[in-house]
């Protein structure tokens, strides 16, 4: 059975990623001045990349 040509990659190496893993989330918003120590990594608010 073949591949969809929609799932197929087109080489798209470079590519910005528009979702930020949890450890670059808490990276950028230690950088902003949003985070506050002691707090637990789940529930963390949506944040832009830069």
């Amino acid at each position: 059975m073949s591949q969809h040509r929609s799932l197929k990659t087109s080489g798209s190496v470079g590519s910005k990623r528009s979702v930020l893993k949890r450890g670059e989330r808490i990276k950028l918003m230690k950088a902003r001045g949003q985070w506050q120590e002691g707090r637990l990594p789940t529930g963390l608010p949506k944040t832009k990349s830069e």
